[in-house]
């Protein structure tokens, strides 16, 4: 016997967001960005909503100006006009310090504020500026994150771990002193706003790079240092297929050793692309590590040429679409049913016994096989399908096991 072994998740401080809570133990969760002007109120309220329904947890916006700032409470205000309670963090960059300062109910409206320590101020205005943005952070009771990133590191500490690298003998790579300087960059600025009053678990920290390998590397460094709630995502991960995989690659890592608390996928949309589609990705990606559970899981076969025939294609579809509509209904009356697993196959190899292990099977004839798809539920085959009107009969096999195993406890309790 071959054991499964879960991987303890990293036991982190959890930070209460707008009633979220990031670490701790709690469910990974997900976030998303705007990329709307945020001065553009319309727009950037139907983004939010729009990641929001596609499964967003937590919505960043771009707080880069004092139009942007001013909007934030009108944003709010509309947001919680339609019911939507989705936590908003106002991204900061060179300025947010004269915002917050200037729009006083900024920080009020937002439930969290994201300071980049490389960029929040230069030279002798940097540590009055960071301070500035945590007696913000204090003054609303707000938590923070300390997003690091390595495209706008803070160049005093990368000059003195250069300097100290250079007097080591042998001198470490220039990457790995990157490597470190954004995990001390992420680590003294949290220590630096505990210092100024803020308490350790209102403070969530992040180390973005665009390496797979080096983002690893940061976070398994950032994890082994500190108990702080930690933020992941690939930065600049790129367009379509290449930015998906990059990031799957390196959260799946992660989270698989027990590391992350809050993640995002930064995809470079396409024209016309939905901003939502990185909200799917990390959902997907978290319910195929057993981490969490979104929808019902439709396993199906990725055809061949005993699968020739269009039924098995576009009967998967069919059933993938389906199962996606009736979620918003069938969360209200049956709890749990995100748990339920489908099997739509294609032909006699796998096909029955994927479908045995499955909550609710279809075997479909393969190309030169009698046309009949034999159904199994729980194991255990229950009917033979056949005919124009077999995808409306496998749907209420579906409908009718989903009643029967998720409504049955709600039942009984009444």
């Amino acid at each position: 016997m071959i054991p499964l072994e879960d991987i303890p998740r990293r036991r982190s401080l959890a930070v209460r967001i707008r009633g979220v809570t990031v670490g701790g133990g709690a469910p990974v969760v997900v976030q998303s960005m705007t990329n709307t002007d945020t001065a553009d109120v319309e727009a950037t309220v139907r983004q939010i909503v729009e990641l929001a329904e596609a499964g967003s947890e937590i919505v960043r916006v771009t707080v880069n100006t004092l139009e942007a700032a001013r909007a934030v409470p009108r944003i709010r205000e509309r947001l919680d006009a339609r019911g939507l309670d989705v936590p908003l963090v106002g991204d900061f960059h060179y300025n947010g310090h004269r915002l917050l300062a200037e729009v006083g109910e900024l920080a009020t409206a937002l439930d969290k504020l994201r300071i980049n320590p490389g960029n929040v101020g230069f030279g002798a205005k940097r540590d009055r500026q960071f301070e500035a943005m945590i007696e913000a952070a204090l003054k609303s009771g707000r938590p923070i994150r300390i997003g690091v990133n390595w495209g706008s590191l803070d160049q005093r500490l990368l000059a003195r771990l250069m300097d100290e690298n250079a007097k080591r003998s042998p001198p470490a790579a220039s990457d790995a002193v990157l490597r470190e300087a954004l995990v001390r960059s992420a680590l003294e600025s949290a220590a630096e706003a505990e210092r100024l009053g803020l308490a350790p678990e209102r403070i969530v920290l992040s180390a973005k790079v665009s390496r797979v390998r080096d983002l690893v590397a940061v976070y398994r460094e950032l994890a082994r240092r500190s108990r702080y709630a930690l933020h992941l995502g690939l930065t600049e991960a790129g367009l379509g297929l290449k930015g998906m995989v990059a990031s799957s690659a390196a959260l799946a890592i992660l989270l698989h050793e027990g590391i992350g608390d809050t993640i995002r996928v930064s995809l470079t949309p396409r024209p016309g692309e939905p901003r939502s589609t990185e909200v799917r990705i990390c959902r997907e990606l978290l319910q195929a590590l057993g981490l969490r559970s979104f929808q019902p899981e439709v396993s199906a076969c990725p055809g061949c040429g005993r699968t020739t025939s269009r039924v098995f294609l576009e009967l998967a579809r069919e059933i993938e679409d389906w199962l996606e509509a009736r979620m918003p209904e069938w969360k209200r009356r049956y709890p749990g049913v995100e748990e339920l697993k489908v099997a739509v196959m294609g032909c006699i190899v796998n096909g029955p016994g994927e479908s045995r292990f499955a909550d609710v099977g279809i075997s479909l004839p393969g190309t030169g096989e009698a046309p009949a798809a034999p159904v199994f539920v729980d194991g255990r085959k229950v009917a033979t399908l056949r005919g124009p009107n077999l995808a409306e009969a496998f749907k209420r096999i579906v409908e009718d096991y989903v009643a029967r195993r998720f409504g049955a406890p709600r039942a009984e309790a009444s």
